[in-house]
C-alpha cells in the first residue's frame, strides 16, 4: 500500500530563493512544453509524452539553465503536463466549454517531484538534489515519522507555506475473515452500524462547515462590495481563504479520528458500507439545496469511506462497498416498499415495524450482503439476535434468503 504524508517545512531565506529559482525553471519548461503540445494539437499532429521526454537532452544543450534542475524533476514536469492535457481532453468530450491547461505565471510556484531518485532521508532530514548554487536543501522532519520504502518526495507551496509530500510504501496486514461482520448506513447527519449480535451503534457527524457557513457568506459579501484587488479586498479575501481552509481541516481531522475510532473498537474484520454516489444523490434530489451544500466539497461520505478503507487494510480488516439500492424504502421485516423522502425519519410499516430509517437501512444492507454471499449461518444468527433486540424479523423473510 502506498501512503502519503504531508509535512510542513521552514526553509531559510537562501533556501527559499533556491526553491523559487528551481520552480521558475520548471515553470518555463512547463509553458514551453504546453505551447508545443497545443501547436501540434491544432495542426493535427499530436505529440506524446515520450516525444517531449526524449527531447529533454537536446533542450538542455540549447538551454544550459535546465541543467541546474535534477533530471528526474524535469521529466516529472513533462509527465504532469501530459496528465493535465489528457484530463482537459477528457473533459472536452463531455463538455465543449472545457479549456486546455493554462500557462503558469511568474508568481506561480511549480510543484517539484523527486520520483525514485534525487532525494535522501537521513537522521530525520530530507535532502534534495540540485545544481543551482551551493545552498543545501536539507529540511528537518518530525521524529515521529518513520519512512522506510520512500518512492517519491515532492515540494509545493500553498497558502504562503512550504510543504513536503512524502510517498512511501507500507505492507498491510493479511486479511482473515473471523466470521464477524458490521454493516454501515452512511448519512449526512449520522452513520448507523449494526453488528451480527443485532446491536446498533450510531456515530453523529460533527459539522464544522455549518458553523463557518454564515461567517463565510458574511465576509464574502463584504469582499464582493469592495473594489477588486484593492487593499481592503485583499484583506477580506485572505480572511475568507483562511476560514475556508480552517473549516476543511477541521472536517478532515474529525473524519480521520472517527474512522480510526471505528477500526480500533470493532471486532469485525469485515465492514460493509453502501456504495453511495454523491453525484447521483444530488441529481435525484435536484431541488434540495441543503443536501447539495452538505455533500459537495465536504467529503462527508466519499472521503470518509476512503479513510476508513485504508485504515482497515493497515489493521488486517476489509471494507466492502455493497449495493444499497432500495434499502431505505424496503421494510426490514416484511419487505414492503414505502415512499421515504428525506424528511421522513421513521419507517412505520403496516406489519407493525416502527424503526428509524437509518437503522432499517443498515439491517437491510447486512441481510442483503449475508444472503447474497451464501453466509447462511451468520444470517440466521443475525435474524435471531434482531428478534431479541425488538426488531420482529419474519421467518419467511429469512427462509427466502437462506434458500
Amino acid at each position: 500500500m502506498q501512503l502519503t504524508q504531508k509535512i510542513r517545512i521552514f526553509p531559510t531565506k537562501e533556501q527559499e530563493e533556491t526553491l523559487w529559482s528551481l520552480s521558475d525553471i520548471c515553470r518555463k519548461l512547463y509553458n514551453q512544453s504546453l505551447s508545443k503540445r497545443m501547436e501540434c494539437w491544432f495542426n493535427d499532429y499530436p505529440i506524446s509524452f515520450y516525444d517531449q521526454q526524449n527531447s529533454l537532452p537536446q533542450k538542455k544543450q540549447d538551454n544550459p539553465e535546465l541543467k541546474q534542475v535534477y533530471s528526474k524533476v524535469l521529466q516529472m514536469v513533462v509527465r504532469q503536463l501530459d496528465k493535465d492535457f489528457k484530463s482537459a481532453l477528457a473533459l472536452q468530450k463531455k463538455d465543449d466549454k472545457a479549456s486546455f491547461p493554462r500557462f503558469k505565471g511568474k508568481k506561480y510556484f511549480t510543484t517539484m517531484y523527486y520520483n525514485q531518485s534525487g532525494f535522501a532521508i537521513r537522521n530525520n532530514k530530507v535532502e534534495l538534489s540540485h545544481k543551482i548554487n551551493n545552498t543545501d536543501l536539507k529540511f528537518a522532519i518530525p521524529s515521529k515519522f518513520k519512512f522506510e520504502d520512500v518512492s517519491q518526495v515532492s515540494v509545493f507551496f500553498k497558502d504562503n507555506k512550504y510543504f513536503l509530500s512524502i510517498s512511501y510504501n507500507k505492507e498491510p496486514q493479511v486479511y482473515v475473515d473471523n466470521g464477524l461482520y458490521q454493516a454501515f448506513d452512511l448519512g449526512v447527519t449520522k452513520h448507523v452500524a449494526v453488528n451480527l449480535n443485532g446491536k446498533f451503534v450510531e456515530f453523529t457527524n460533527q459539522r464544522p462547515d455549518r458553523y463557518w457557513a454564515l461567517k463565510l457568506k458574511t465576509i464574502q459579501s463584504r469582499r464582493d462590495h469592495c473594489k477588486r484587488k484593492s487593499r481592503k479586498w485583499y484583506v477580506l479575501n485572505n480572511n475568507y481563504n483562511m476560514m475556508r481552509r480552517k473549516s476543511s481541516n477541521q472536517l478532515k481531522d474529525i473524519q480521520h479520528k472517527l474512522s480510526r475510532h471505528i477500526i480500533n473498537n470493532t471486532k469485525a474484520n469485515t465492514i460493509v458500507v453502501g456504495d453511495l454516489s454523491v453525484k447521483q444523490m444530488c441529481q435525484i434530489n435536484k431541488h434540495q439545496k441543503a443536501l447539495h451544500n452538505s455533500l459537495h466539497n465536504t467529503g462527508i461520505i466519499g472521503r470518509f469511506v476512503r479513510t476508513l478503507t485504508y485504515k482497515a487494510e493497515l489493521e488486517g480488516k476489509k471494507v466492502i462497498e455493497f449495493n444499497e439500492r432500495k434499502t431505505t424504502k424496503k421494510c426490514c421485516c416484511c419487505g414492503k416498499e414505502h415512499y421515504m423522502p428525506l424528511s421522513k425519519r421513521i419507517m412505520d410499516c403496516e406489519c407493525g415495524n416502527k424503526i428509524d430509517r437509518d437503522r432499517n437501512s443498515s439491517v437491510n444492507i447486512m441481510s442483503k450482503f449475508l444472503s447474497q454471499n451464501g453466509l447462511c449461518t451468520p444470517y440466521q444468527h443475525f435474524v435471531d439476535n434482531l428478534r431479541h433486540t425488538g426488531v420482529p424479523v419474519l421467518e419467511l423473510h429469512s427462509q427466502e434468503a437462506t434458500s
